[in-house]
């Protein structure tokens, strides 16, 4: 009895000693094997320290989950070369000619970024970022991904609107680009080169840039130096109180790396909105056409024209029959304010016009002789295919050049209506043709070749070489103020003589 007992004993201290043994195994030995505690986040970062902002992390908590990846599909139907050695006879008597290959497309892949404007899904993005593509996905900052489909789309502006079909999205708060101000603080949201979402801070370094890069002249960017990169295309511009006042678009970079030198441009948001809003309602854009050409005053066209300063506009042709012409409006006028607000450079006019819908009536504000006027013009639409011209430069002179001489450097004659014809200029012009100019001279200095015409100095017109020596004697040393057309455009440009 007492060695039964003895062995129940120590079986029940083998049972205690291994499940110790155990669980020391699983544990590390001295470690429980449950942890009865729970480790405590530290408090997120102060955003403000002794009244300076340390952190941006609420305002990306807030807007980063609206700005999307968006991924576009392109087929390609380029067609390889069959027969590398086409044309030649001996390779095409001793090789075979093999049946040509059925043109397979192929797709390109591209990646940009867009911006939730809508909690029913309308995407804001670049034009280029989803132009000819066959099949477009957006995806979510949590992963999700959509299909997506084009609602509308402005090259013109490079702005397009897109739809994804979804509900209760995060979106973004179109603010006022009006108010913004060089020097305030903003920050670019975007999916960069590919790696995934990304924020930069920066200011915004100027407004009303414009670059010339855009498939259109509706160009008033917002220039900043928060470094934007490829990728970043249609992504958010927001300003410290989560609103959007702008859409990522350009960059300025040096080398072939294209990367951020820290001036990249955004569209205004006041631009896009009036854009989106169009292309949501109508699927297209609208806008206004005056039916001028226009150029900014230079100090030296100032001086030529006698003016005080350089404010406003000047008009260097007028379209027959167009909105301008209608309401009388002259070569030679300067357009200093429409609806009453100053005109200071022709890219504010150009906007201004461009953003006012076809029909409307503008009250233009002219300097002309020395005196204001005030004219009506009810704007026509305008038409991106008729306002593209063919200018295509003529190599071809029928005149027989001489030395170069005179006091812009310039041997001029009179055009002919052939000539005339033949520059694309219309029917009627008159005016001096510059058969060769000294490359040193005055006027090569300031861009005019041969080819040109040169139709009025100082405001005055030419049409033989002794109006042109008169006109030039009557203006002393001030710069010279000439009128000169050049493939089909006419623009006044300013020669200081020598």
């Amino acid at each position: 009895m007492k060695v039964k007992n003895f062995l129940s004993l120590l079986l029940i201290f083998s049972v205690v000693v291994i499940s110790g043994c155990r669980t020391n195994l699983f544990s590390g030995g001295n470690t429980p094997a449950v942890e009865t505690q729970t480790q405590t986040q530290p408090p997120p970062a102060p955003l403000v320290v002794d009244g300076i902002r340390t952190s941006y992390a609420d305002v990306v908590e807030k807007t980063a989950p609206a700005v999307v990846q968006i991924f576009s599909e392109r087929k390609s139907t380029s067609q390889p070369e069959q027969f590398p050695f086409g044309g030649n006879e001996f390779f095409e008597r001793f090789l075979p000619r093999q049946a040509p290959q059925q043109q397979r497309p192929q797709v390109e892949r591209g990646t940009g970024s867009g911006v939730i404007v809508s909690a029913d899904g309308s995407v804001l993005t670049n034009h280029h970022v989803i132009d000819d593509a066959n099949k477009i996905t957006v995806r979510m900052q949590d992963g999700k991904t959509f299909e997506a489909k084009v609602v509308g789309s402005d090259p013109p502006s490079d702005l397009a609107v897109l739809k994804i079909e979804a509900a209760n999205l995060p979106f973004l708060t179109l603010g006022n680009s009006d108010s913004v101000r060089v020097g305030d603080i903003v920050l670019a949201i975007g999916n960069p080169l590919g790696i995934g979402q990304s924020v930069t801070a920066g200011i915004i370094s100027a407004k009303g840039r414009r670059t010339g890069l855009s498939d259109g002249s509706f160009e008033d960017f917002l220039q900043t130096d928060a470094p934007i990169n490829r990728g970043n295309s249609g992504g958010a511009l927001v300003n410290l109180a989560g609103e959007l006042i702008g859409i990522n678009s350009q960059i300025l970079s040096s080398g072939q790396g294209g990367g951020s030198i820290g001036i990249g441009f955004s569209i205004p948001s006041n631009m896009a909105k009036s854009v989106m809003d169009q292309l949501i309602q109508n699927g297209r854009v609208r806008r206004g056409m005056l039916g001028v050409n226009i150029q900014n005053i230079t100090e030296d066209v100032a001086k030529s024209l006698e003016l005080k300063d350089t404010k406003g506009v000047l008009v260097s042709n007028v379209r027959a029959g167009g909105s301008a012409d209608k309401a009388g409006i002259k070569r030679g006028d300067i357009i200093t304010a429409i609806n009453g607000e100053k005109v200071e450079d022709g890219n504010v006019l150009r906007n201004k016009v461009a953003g006012t819908l076809p029909g409307t009536d503008i009250k233009l504000t002219v300097f002309r002789d020395g005196q204001e006027q005030e004219f009506v013009a009810k704007l026509d639409e305008f038409n991106t295919e008729d306002a593209k011209k063919e200018n295509e430069q003529d190599e071809n002179n029928p005149a027989n050049p001489t030395k170069p001489s005179g006091k812009l450097g310039l041997d001029l004659k009179p055009l002919t209506p052939d000539e005339a014809k033949r520059l694309q200029l219309p029917d009627g012009t008159s005016g001096l043709l510059v058969t060769d100019a000294d490359p040193s001279g005055a006027a090569a200095e300031e861009g005019i070749m041969r080819g040109d015409v040169i139709l009025e100095v100082n405001r005055q017109p030419v049409t033989t070489l002794d109006e042109m020596q008169s006109a030039l004697d009557k203006s002393g040393d001030r710069p010279i103020l000439l009128l000169v057309a050049r493939r089909g455009q006419v623009s006044y440009l300013t020669v200081k003589p020598k």
